[in-house]
């Protein structure tokens, strides 16, 4: 008898390793997902369903209830189940809850995104952990693990007039009744009314909201500028966009964009400390008289409130409307609600030279600027916090910064299409005699703007911040503070190629990266090179042969001067003027030049002849560079490379005819 229970015990034990887990034990099995579960199981509905029912749950892991900072009561978990088992190759864009209303879960898949990741409204889903099976009473069930708790649209508790799955204009009209934190919406209510514009707001489907709150119409005279274009450049048809299930910089086209108007929408995320903030920018790519082209910043001060045709932001300011100058911009970023803004350390640093301090009365009173404006992670490199401590040397640097006229970037590459073979555009800046350097760098069908000022190549992240008086672009460095080596500058810039392929011969760049002294480099440029290959093609052909590069390296020598402190060109104007030109030495031969300014450019005299100096100043940490138009090389140089392109013919036609002669030999 004994034996037949135990074989009866192993038989069923048998059956229950084979028996596949309920969606519930595998909840209890699951540690990961503890607090879910206990939250499943204060609720009667949800374990009625659970025993009954099929369903689909959408289960956020611990980590995701620590960072949750929404209510939590009993219901919240209904807002996380669906009453039909649903796969992820099933996963429709819009599933119904269990919440009271049968509020939507939106369900995006970014078609531009490796891997196929799936979103349930801004949680991500972890595809390898989703699991299916059926409950004791033969129902089919789903879990999906996700990694942020479902916030659902909620009335306040106390409310009497509870309203539930509202759509984004319900949710507007009655925005008092929920549960928003302290944020009213009452200005922008005022205005959709006021301009009959409900049913944009009203319209059924599958659309993204931005709502400015109350806090964001000051001055009152900013609702003046809302009129109807400007409410619809507040909507995204056809796409429900919640923050962390899309592409940053991505532009969508919102009801605004037409014939004569066009205004696209994308969403921007930075880092500041352990917190990403979320910023919403409107883009007027074609305006009118009454919208002005350019950018419109907001933050999101609330992100991702889902309604029954799609989703709301909450942002802090309207968009479209371009009323505040360069510097009230640069105070608004500084005080926006969550934490500081993209430019809020710039603005930090303007401040630090005083309140009466010259660049910043000239942000307050100019008429037309453009500012390139460092981002706050620019300002946290090492070389730049020295330099802030020098007021003298910072006001140089910010300067730098300033060109005094509208430059959007539309008209800087237009200007760059503009420039003769081999020039690039370059503008004045409110630092006498410098300039900044404009490249546009191609990559497939997307654009990249940069600009080099004092030796500094920053790439611009965000441009055409629109403002009432100019144009801010934000960069990702601090220009004129020199972060590379001579040779580190020669080996990333893109116009200084061959110079540096040249270099390698006889490893003749490598003592550039000394910080023990300081050079001063005439650096030809790729284009200088072409022209000179052009003229002299066996002289250039010859430059890069294994058997010539001892004279390469001599050539390359005399461009360079090492000693104990380097030249800008001002120094050498002072030193070399026209009438009387100044020896340097060079690690090969002395140089002697003369230096000229004429129409806003520097040449130097070398040999007799007259170069230009397409980039001067080019600082570097153990020297400076200044990018030239023609190399230094002497005719009798050219003509050493002729004789040796003869001598190797010489050569080979001798080598040729005694091999020829050899074989006659043996012949006989």
């Amino acid at each position: 008898m004994g034996g037949l229970v135990l074989l009866l015990v192993l038989f069923a034990g048998l059956v229950t390793a084979d028996r596949k887990l309920t969606i519930y034990e595998r909840l209890r099995e699951d540690a990961d997902l503890s607090q879910f579960l206990a939250l499943l199981e204060r609720n009667l509905i949800a374990n009625s369903t659970l025993q009954l029912r099929q369903m689909t749950l959408f289960a956020p892991t611990n980590q995701a209830f620590q960072r949750y900072n929404g209510e939590m009561d009993d219901n919240l978990v209904l807002y996380h189940i669906a009453n039909l088992a649903i796969t992820l190759t099933n996963l429709d864009y819009a599933i119904s809850s269990e919440l009271d209303g049968n509020p939507p879960l939106w369900v995006t898949r970014p078609r531009d995104v490796a891997h196929d990741d799936i979103y349930v409204n801004n949680a991500k889903v972890d595809v390898s952990r989703s699991y299916q099976s059926v409950n004791k009473n033969g129902k089919r069930q789903v879990l999906h693990v996700i990694d942020q708790v479902l916030q659902p649209l909620q009335p306040h508790g106390s409310t009497s007039n509870p309203v539930y799955n509202p759509n984004a204009y319900q949710f507007l009209e009655h925005s008092d009744v929920f549960n928003i934190g302290q944020h009213r919406l009452r200005s922008f209510r005022q205005k959709v009314n006021q301009l009959k514009k409900k049913e944009v707001l009203n319209a059924d489907g599958r659309h993204t909201f931005f709502i400015p709150v109350d806090e964001g119409f000051k001055p009152t005279t900013r609702s003046d500028l809302i009129d109807e274009k400007v409410v619809d450049g507040h909507v995204i048809p056809h796409h429900v966009l919640f923050t962390q299930a899309t592409e940053d910089s991505k532009e969508f086209e919102t009801l605004a964009f037409s014939d004569n108007v066009k205004v696209t929408i994308s969403f921007s995320t930075t880092v500041n400390g352990n917190e990403e903030i979320t910023y919403v920018k409107s883009n007027t790519v074609a305006g009118d008289t009454k919208h002005s082209k350019g950018v419109v910043m907001a933050d999101i001060v609330r992100a991702n409130i889902p309604v029954k045709n799609g989703v709301v932001h909450l942002i802090q300011r309207p968009l479209m409307v371009v009323d505040t100058s360069v510097i009230d911009f640069l105070k608004a970023m500084k005080g926006i609600e969550k934490e500081d803004g993209p430019l809020s350390k710039f603005y930090e640093v303007i401040m630090d030279l005083g309140p009466n301090n010259p660049f910043l009365n000239e942000l307050m009173n100019a008429k037309d600027v453009t500012l390139f404006g460092p981002s706050n992670d620019a300002w946290n490199e090492r070389s730049v916090q020295h330099i802030v401590r020098n007021h003298q040397k910072l006001k140089e640097i910010l300067n730098l910064h300033l060109v005094r006229e509208r430059l959007p970037m539309d008209l800087i590459l237009q200007n760059n299409q503009n420039q003769l073979p081999g020039k690039i555009y370059q503008a004045p800046t409110a630092l006498p005699r410098k300039y900044l350097y404009f490249n546009v760098l191609q990559y497939g069908h997307n654009q990249t703007l940069t600009v080099e000022g004092g030796g500094v190549n920053a790439t611009v992240t965000q441009p055409n911040i629109a403002a009432t008086n100019g144009f801010v672009h934000i960069i990702d460095r601090v220009l004129g503070v020199p972060y590379t080596t001579v040779f580190e500058k020669l080996k990333t810039d893109p116009m200084l190629n061959i110079t540096y392929s040249l270099g390698k011969r006889q490893m003749f760049n490598h003592p550039l990266n000394d910080m023990e002294h300081r050079y001063t480099y005439f650096v030809p440029r790729d284009h200088a090179w072409m022209k000179f290959q052009i003229r002299h093609p066996s002289a250039f052909k010859a430059l890069f042969r294994e058997d010539y590069g001892y004279f390469t390296k001599q050539l390359l020598e005399r461009h360079v001067i090492r000693a104990s402190r380097a030249y800008t060109v001002s120094d050498l104007k002072l030193l070399a003027n026209e009438t009387h030109p100044f020896v340097l030495p060079t690690t090969r031969d002395p140089l002697k030049l003369r230096v000229k300014e004429s129409d806003k450019n520097y040449y130097v005299e070398w040999n007799g002849h007259w170069i230009h100096v397409f980039r001067p100043d080019v600082e570097c940490t153990n020297g400076i560079i200044h990018v030239i138009d023609e190399p230094f090389i002497l005719e009798s140089d050219i003509r050493a490379t002729g004789s040796a392109d003869n001598l190797q013919i010489a050569n080979t036609f001798f080598l040729l005819l005694a091999s020829y002669l050899f074989v006659r030999v043996l012949e006989f």
